[in-house]
Protein backbone atom coordinates (compact mmCIF):
# COMPACT_ATOMS: atom_id res chain seq x y z
CA UNK A 1 0.00 0.00 0.00
CA UNK A 2 2.88 2.42 0.80
CA UNK A 3 4.01 2.25 -2.40
CA UNK A 4 0.68 1.49 -4.61
CA UNK A 5 -1.94 3.95 -3.41
CA UNK A 6 -3.55 7.11 -5.15
CA UNK A 7 -1.88 9.58 -3.14
CA UNK A 8 1.26 8.37 -4.57
CA UNK A 9 0.05 11.13 -7.32
CA UNK A 10 1.31 13.84 -4.25
CA UNK A 11 4.76 12.48 -4.81
CA UNK A 12 5.02 12.63 -8.19
CA UNK A 13 3.59 16.27 -8.29
CA UNK A 14 6.26 17.52 -6.03
CA UNK A 15 8.55 15.42 -7.86
CA UNK A 16 8.04 17.21 -11.08
CA UNK A 17 7.75 20.63 -9.50
CA UNK A 18 11.05 19.93 -8.36
CA UNK A 19 12.84 18.66 -11.10
CA UNK A 20 10.84 21.78 -13.47
CA UNK A 21 12.41 24.53 -10.70
CA UNK A 22 15.65 22.62 -11.28
CA UNK A 23 16.10 23.13 -14.94
CA UNK A 24 14.60 26.33 -15.50
CA UNK A 25 17.48 27.36 -12.61
CA UNK A 26 20.13 25.64 -14.97
CA UNK A 27 19.03 27.25 -18.09
CA UNK A 28 18.40 30.47 -16.94
CA UNK A 29 21.69 30.62 -15.43
CA UNK A 30 23.44 29.13 -18.33
CA UNK A 31 21.95 31.93 -20.33
CA UNK A 32 23.15 34.63 -18.76
CA UNK A 33 26.68 33.13 -17.97
CA UNK A 34 27.02 34.06 -21.45
CA UNK A 35 26.97 37.91 -20.81
CA UNK A 36 30.20 39.69 -19.68
CA UNK A 37 28.75 42.61 -16.78
CA UNK A 38 30.53 45.93 -18.43
CA UNK A 39 32.17 46.29 -15.02
CA UNK A 40 34.41 43.20 -15.68
CA UNK A 41 34.07 42.08 -11.99
CA UNK A 42 33.97 38.46 -10.70
CA UNK A 43 31.54 37.01 -8.45
CA UNK A 44 34.48 37.16 -6.09
CA UNK A 45 35.20 40.78 -6.68
CA UNK A 46 31.63 41.65 -6.25
CA UNK A 47 31.15 39.68 -3.07
CA UNK A 48 34.02 41.20 -1.55
CA UNK A 49 33.05 44.70 -2.68
CA UNK A 50 29.68 44.16 -1.14
CA UNK A 51 30.52 43.06 2.04
CA UNK A 52 33.41 45.34 2.75
CA UNK A 53 30.69 48.50 1.93
CA UNK A 54 28.37 46.86 4.22
CA UNK A 55 31.05 47.01 6.92
CA UNK A 56 31.75 43.16 7.17
CA UNK A 57 35.16 42.28 7.13
CA UNK A 58 35.67 39.29 9.13
CA UNK A 59 33.72 36.94 6.55
CA UNK A 60 36.32 35.12 4.00
CA UNK A 61 35.33 34.58 0.20
CA UNK A 62 36.14 31.03 -0.58
CA UNK A 63 36.43 28.89 -4.12
CA UNK A 64 34.34 25.86 -3.69
CA UNK A 65 34.00 23.04 -6.47
CA UNK A 66 31.17 22.15 -8.37
CA UNK A 67 28.28 23.93 -10.16
CA UNK A 68 25.90 26.38 -8.48
CA UNK A 69 26.89 24.99 -5.05
CA UNK A 70 27.31 28.56 -3.44
CA UNK A 71 26.61 29.41 0.30
CA UNK A 72 27.68 31.09 3.37
CA UNK A 73 28.23 29.46 6.31
CA UNK A 74 27.27 31.46 9.12
CA UNK A 75 29.23 29.66 11.89
CA UNK A 76 32.55 29.76 9.67
CA UNK A 77 32.08 32.83 8.26
CA UNK A 78 32.90 31.86 5.11
CA UNK A 79 30.77 32.72 1.64
CA UNK A 80 31.96 29.84 -0.56
CA UNK A 81 31.70 30.53 -4.40
CA UNK A 82 31.30 27.90 -6.82
CA UNK A 83 33.52 27.27 -10.09
CA UNK A 84 31.15 28.98 -12.33
CA UNK A 85 30.87 31.74 -9.69
CA UNK A 86 33.94 32.69 -8.36
CA UNK A 87 35.97 33.68 -11.65
CA UNK A 88 33.64 34.40 -13.68
CA UNK A 89 32.62 38.18 -14.64
CA UNK A 90 29.07 37.20 -16.01
CA UNK A 91 26.04 39.28 -14.85
CA UNK A 92 24.65 35.57 -13.43
CA UNK A 93 27.85 35.03 -11.32
CA UNK A 94 27.42 38.33 -10.01
CA UNK A 95 24.06 38.12 -9.12
CA UNK A 96 24.40 35.14 -7.02
CA UNK A 97 27.63 36.41 -5.50
CA UNK A 98 25.77 39.16 -4.22
CA UNK A 99 22.53 37.02 -3.16
CA UNK A 100 25.25 34.96 -0.85
CA UNK A 101 26.40 38.22 0.42
CA UNK A 102 22.78 39.02 1.51
CA UNK A 103 23.19 35.63 3.50
CA UNK A 104 25.96 37.54 5.31
CA UNK A 105 24.73 40.60 5.43
CA UNK A 106 21.49 39.27 7.15
CA UNK A 107 23.76 37.53 9.60
CA UNK A 108 25.59 40.39 10.36
CA UNK A 109 22.39 42.43 11.12
CA UNK A 110 20.95 39.96 13.46
CA UNK A 111 17.95 38.88 10.59
CA UNK A 112 15.48 37.04 12.43
CA UNK A 113 14.22 34.77 9.71
CA UNK A 114 18.02 33.56 9.48
CA UNK A 115 18.56 33.29 13.27
CA UNK A 116 15.38 31.37 13.30
CA UNK A 117 16.39 29.04 10.76
CA UNK A 118 19.54 28.56 11.67
CA UNK A 119 18.09 27.11 15.13
CA UNK A 120 15.62 25.04 13.56
CA UNK A 121 18.55 23.14 11.36
CA UNK A 122 19.11 20.42 14.09
CA UNK A 123 15.26 19.79 14.25
CA UNK A 124 14.69 19.55 10.99
CA UNK A 125 17.18 17.42 10.26
CA UNK A 126 16.51 14.98 13.18
CA UNK A 127 12.86 15.05 12.19
CA UNK A 128 12.81 14.20 8.40
CA UNK A 129 15.22 11.34 9.46
CA UNK A 130 13.72 9.86 11.71
CA UNK A 131 9.87 10.65 10.44
CA UNK A 132 9.52 7.25 8.21
CA UNK A 133 11.72 5.06 10.61
CA UNK A 134 8.93 5.48 13.34
CA UNK A 135 5.71 5.95 11.16
CA UNK A 136 6.86 2.10 10.12
CA UNK A 137 7.44 1.43 13.62
CA UNK A 138 4.32 2.25 15.15
CA UNK A 139 2.28 0.06 12.45
CA UNK A 140 4.61 -2.84 13.05
CA UNK A 141 3.41 -2.44 16.88
CA UNK A 142 0.13 -2.85 15.93
CA UNK A 143 -0.60 0.48 14.43
CA UNK A 144 0.27 2.41 17.65
CA UNK A 145 -1.50 5.96 16.72
CA UNK A 146 0.82 7.86 19.07
CA UNK A 147 3.96 6.58 17.58
CA UNK A 148 2.43 7.48 14.16
CA UNK A 149 1.53 11.21 15.12
CA UNK A 150 4.94 11.41 16.76
CA UNK A 151 6.27 10.43 12.98
CA UNK A 152 4.15 12.83 11.16
CA UNK A 153 5.12 15.52 13.47
CA UNK A 154 8.86 15.24 12.95
CA UNK A 155 7.93 15.46 9.01
CA UNK A 156 5.96 18.87 9.72
CA UNK A 157 9.57 20.01 11.08
CA UNK A 158 11.14 19.09 7.90
CA UNK A 159 7.91 21.19 5.85
CA UNK A 160 8.28 23.96 8.48
CA UNK A 161 12.01 24.31 7.83
CA UNK A 162 11.23 24.50 4.23
CA UNK A 163 8.68 27.38 4.51
CA UNK A 164 10.94 28.91 7.00
CA UNK A 165 13.23 29.20 4.31
CA UNK A 166 11.18 31.02 1.88
CA UNK A 167 11.38 34.35 3.46
CA UNK A 168 15.35 34.04 4.34
CA UNK A 169 15.83 33.34 0.53
CA UNK A 170 13.55 35.59 -1.14
CA UNK A 171 15.18 38.38 1.14
CA UNK A 172 19.10 37.85 0.20
CA UNK A 173 17.58 38.15 -3.06
CA UNK A 174 16.38 41.46 -2.53
CA UNK A 175 19.23 43.23 -0.88
CA UNK A 176 21.34 41.45 -3.74
CA UNK A 177 19.20 43.43 -6.23
CA UNK A 178 19.44 46.56 -4.12
CA UNK A 179 22.65 46.90 -3.38
CA UNK A 180 23.51 46.09 -7.00
CA UNK A 181 21.34 48.64 -8.29
CA UNK A 182 22.47 51.49 -5.36
CA UNK A 183 26.07 50.79 -6.05
CA UNK A 184 25.87 50.51 -9.48
CA UNK A 185 28.06 47.59 -10.53
CA UNK A 186 25.31 46.54 -12.67
CA UNK A 187 23.79 48.43 -15.27
CA UNK A 188 19.75 48.61 -15.61
CA UNK A 189 19.49 45.87 -18.38
CA UNK A 190 22.18 43.67 -16.72
CA UNK A 191 20.11 44.08 -13.44
CA UNK A 192 17.27 43.09 -15.52
CA UNK A 193 18.59 39.96 -16.28
CA UNK A 194 20.66 38.94 -12.84
CA UNK A 195 16.63 39.36 -11.43
CA UNK A 196 15.93 36.51 -13.69
CA UNK A 197 18.29 34.53 -12.71
CA UNK A 198 17.32 34.90 -8.80
CA UNK A 199 13.69 34.07 -9.50
CA UNK A 200 14.53 31.21 -10.79
CA UNK A 201 16.80 30.30 -7.58
CA UNK A 202 14.08 31.41 -5.59
CA UNK A 203 12.01 29.04 -7.59
CA UNK A 204 13.54 26.02 -6.42
CA UNK A 205 12.99 26.96 -2.69
CA UNK A 206 9.22 27.34 -3.59
CA UNK A 207 9.07 23.86 -5.38
CA UNK A 208 11.17 22.31 -2.57
CA UNK A 209 8.64 23.47 0.11
CA UNK A 210 5.34 22.30 -2.02
CA UNK A 211 6.93 18.90 -2.36
CA UNK A 212 7.33 18.69 1.27
CA UNK A 213 3.93 19.59 1.63
CA UNK A 214 2.48 17.61 -1.05
CA UNK A 215 4.62 14.40 0.74
CA UNK A 216 3.02 15.35 4.38
CA UNK A 217 -0.01 15.83 3.04
CA UNK A 218 -0.27 11.99 1.07
CA UNK A 219 1.38 10.40 4.78
CA UNK A 220 -1.51 12.27 6.78
CA UNK A 221 -3.81 10.79 4.63
CA UNK A 222 -2.12 7.46 4.51
CA UNK A 223 -1.82 7.17 8.51
CA UNK A 224 -2.75 10.47 10.11
CA UNK A 225 -6.48 8.78 10.60
CA UNK A 226 -5.37 5.20 12.00
CA UNK A 227 -5.96 4.66 15.98
CA UNK A 228 -5.28 1.82 17.64
CA UNK A 229 -8.14 -0.75 17.43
Amino acid sequence: MFFHDATYILVLIGALLSMWASARVNTTYRKYAQVRSMSGLTGAEAARRILHGAGIYDVQVEHIGGNLTDHYDPRAKVLRLSDTVYGSPSVAAVGVAAHECGHAIQDHQSYAPLRIRGAFVPVANIGTKAALPIILLGLFLGSSYTLVQIGLLCFACGTLFQLITLPVEFNASARAVDILGNTHMLSEEELGHTKKVLSAAAMTYVAAAAASILSLLRLVLLFGGRRRD
